[in-house]
């Protein structure tokens, strides 16, 4: 299993980076071409959603994307590192954060393009993980 990991600082000029970088490793894990778009798709809107969340707090992290080449499952995770201002799947809450519209729709637009999608928190605030299959 190999991972590539990204941090970036909470600018939205990263974003494009990132989106790059995760096509470029799900084409080299083995993810079916025809879903490459949807791949960078999904990982911008789930950065673009960190990004606007660490500007509205004020915070000065980073957001954190790892890329795990599994053996039959492309791994993307994004963690927004926004601590508890990321309300995301808290117990209690039915996972909208209370960011606004954007928010909402960024999550509603990543559920359309990834099947397998879990949103939840980790120790540094929400994660969102999606997943590929590959092809051998």
């Amino acid at each position: 299993m190999a991972t590539v990991e990204l941090r970036f600082s909470a600018l939205p000029e990263h974003v494009r980076t990132a989106r790059l970088v995760a096509a470029a490793v799900a084409r080299r894990a083995g993810v079916d071409e025809s879903v490459l778009d949807e791949v960078r798709l999904a990982v911008g809107e789930a950065c673009s959603r960190a990004v606007g969340l660490q500007q509205r707090g004020g915070l000065s992290g980073a957001v954190r994307v790892a890329l795990i080449d599994q053996e039959k499952r492309f791994l993307i995770e994004v963690g927004d590192g926004a601590g508890s201002l990321s309300d995301l799947a808290e117990p209690g809450t039915d996972g909208d954060s209370g960011e606004g519209v954007d928010d909402t729709l960024g999550l509603a637009v990543i559920t359309g393009l990834v099947e397998d999608l879990e949103v939840g928190r980790d120790d540094d605030g929400g994660l969102i993980r999606m997943s590929w299959p590959v092809t051998t």
